[in-house]
């Protein structure tokens, strides 16, 4: 109250002066302070510390691989030579057979029946003969007694002629149908292993149509699918070697034998068969294969290690670039996987590049960076 009275007090005009004075205080404080405060929130820009290296190229032999599968050289694919329905199979998978063996029968109650025809005939044809023939000889005579003519001869060893004929024809056509009969069995013509069936009991199947499928014994191969673009590194190459997928420690030494002369429809790749040379006894007809072409020609090849690959979505494979302190995005064409976690680089760098390895999605274009490492 008695604070309140002074101020009541003291003459207006004067009491404005105070307070404009106090107005003009807290605004020259507020000032000060609002820069002092400005003053600390300096911005400092954070560069971070990338793992980087130098791209250095080494020349070495450049070298494909292709999977492939264990084959026979020579491979038998039997059929049927007459229409049928199969009753009888002999074999299984991997059934050893000898030449000759039964492989597979078809119901032969039709051609029986044929071959039964024919022999009738056989037989009436020969009956038509010995009358034919017997008629020949009397008139013969008849002709030899001046009874007859010359021309009424003629007509009966025409006959005779005739009545062979027939008998030759029947015969033929029994012979015929009994090939027809041995037709119904499937029989092997080499030695070897049944590798593929197509058909079972009760299917019909049409003559030629493939049934079974015999790897002769022998010679073993690798069959394999190079692109056009291989064709003439695979002829020139001088050494091929064969490992097994289930025989880790086996390699074998490989030629190629056989290039086809036209692609596949469906993945206009060649079919070229590698021939096994000292072949060991455990490999097995299917087995998984792969074989390895190293071409004479030594080529520079640049390998980086794989996280240094930025890739997201459908997006192009591509590394960070890191010139004067700035990194940028640069797309590169990768290769084979190489050792120690690294991949092969086909274009986009060049020796003397430096690149980021690592933490390579957590950069942004154009963002500068203080940079680390040592070159491969």
């Amino acid at each position: 109250m008695q604070q309140l009275k002074w101020l009541t007090n003291i003459p207006k005009k004067k009491l404005y002066y105070v307070l404009a004075t106090a107005v003009v205080g807290v605004g020259i404080i507020g000032s000060v302070v609002w820069k002092e405060h400005n003053r600390s929130q300096v911005v400092v820009e954070n560069i971070p510390t990338v793992r980087t290296t130098v791209i250095d190229t080494t020349g070495v032999a450049q070298g494909y691989t292709y999977s492939g599968e264990v084959r026979g050289r020579y491979e038998s694919q039997l059929a049927f030579q007459v229409n049928g329905k199969i009753v009888k199979r002999n074999v299984q998978l991997g059934s050893n057979v000898n030449a000759g063996d039964v492989l597979m029968q078809i119901d032969a109650k039709d051609i029986v029946q044929t071959v039964n025809n024919y022999s009738a005939q056989v037989y009436s044809a020969e009956s038509r003969l010995q009358l034919a023939e017997s008629d020949l000889k009397r008139y013969r005579e008849l002709l030899e007694g001046g009874a007859i003519s010359q021309s009424q001869y003629d007509q009966y060893a025409n006959a005779y002629k005739v009545a062979a004929a027939g008998v030759q024809q029947a015969n033929a056509q029994y012979s015929q149908g009994t090939n027809q009969l041995d037709y119904t069995l499937l029989k092997a013509d080499k030695p070897g292993v049944v590798s593929s069936l197509s058909a079972e009991i009760g299917q019909v199947v049409s003559a030629g149509q493939v049934i079974v499928t015999v790897v002769q014994d022998g010679e073993r191969e690798v069959e394999i699918s190079v692109p056009e673009n291989r064709i003439e590194e695979l002829r020139k190459a001088e050494k091929i070697q064969v490992s097994f997928w289930a025989l880790p420690g086996v390699t074998v030494d490989g030629s190629v034998r056989e290039i086809s002369p036209m692609a596949d429809q469906a993945t206009r790749t060649f079919k070229v068969r590698i021939s096994l040379i000292n072949l060991p006894p455990e490999i097995r007809l299917g087995m998984t294969a792969a074989v390895s072409i190293a071409d004479k020609a030594v080529q520079p090849t640049i390998y980086i290690p794989i996280p240094a690959v930025y890739q997201t979505g459908t997006t192009t494979p591509a590394v960070w670039v890191v010139a004067d302190g700035i990194v940028n995005l640069r797309s590169i064409q990768t290769g084979n996987y190489g050792k120690d976690n690294t991949i092969q680089i086909i274009s986009g760098l060049r020796q003397g590049d430096r690149i980021v390895i690592a933490g390579v999605h957590k950069l942004t274009k154009g963002q500068k960076v203080n940079i680390g490492g040592d070159s491969l």
